[in-house]
C-alpha cells in the first residue's frame, strides 16, 4: 500500500511538472531578441588576468573582492605574467572552488 501511494504521488508530481513546462506562455518574439543578444555579449567577454586591473577583476569575477583583486595584481607584479589560469591558485585567498567558479570568464592572452 505504501509503495502504491508513493508511486501515485511521484506520477502526479511528474505529470504536473510536465504540464506546467509545456503550458508556459512563450515570450513575444520582439522582446526576446535584445535579451538574447546582450546575454551572448556578456558570456563571450573574458577577463585577461595578465592585463586587468584590480577594479576590473573585482567587478567581473564572482567572489573576488577588493582584497583578492589587489592580491592577484600584486602576485602578477612580483612573479610576472600568469602562464595559465590554474596559476591563480598560488595567489593567497584564491582556492580551487573560486577558480572553478570563474574559469570560463578567465583568459591569459
Amino acid at each position: 500500500m505504501r509503495r502504491t501511494y508513493l508511486s501515485s504521488l511521484l506520477f502526479a508530481l511528474l505529470t504536473s511538472t510536465s504540464i506546467a513546462v509545456t503550458a508556459a506562455p512563450a515570450a513575444p518574439a520582439n522582446a526576446a531578441q535584445p535579451v538574447v543578444a546582450s546575454a551572448a555579449v556578456e558570456q563571450g567577454a573574458k577577463v585577461n588576468i595578465n592585463t586587468a586591473g584590480a577594479e576590473t577583476l573585482q567587478k567581473e569575477l564572482s567572489g573576488i573582492g577588493a582584497g583578492k583583486a589587489a592580491a592577484i595584481v600584486a602576485y602578477r607584479d612580483e612573479n610576472g605574467a600568469f602562464t595559465s589560469v590554474d596559476e591563480l591558485i598560488e595567489v593567497k585567498g584564491i582556492g580551487k572552488a573560486l577558480l572553478d567558479k570563474n574559469r570560463e570568464k578567465l583568459a591569459i592572452d
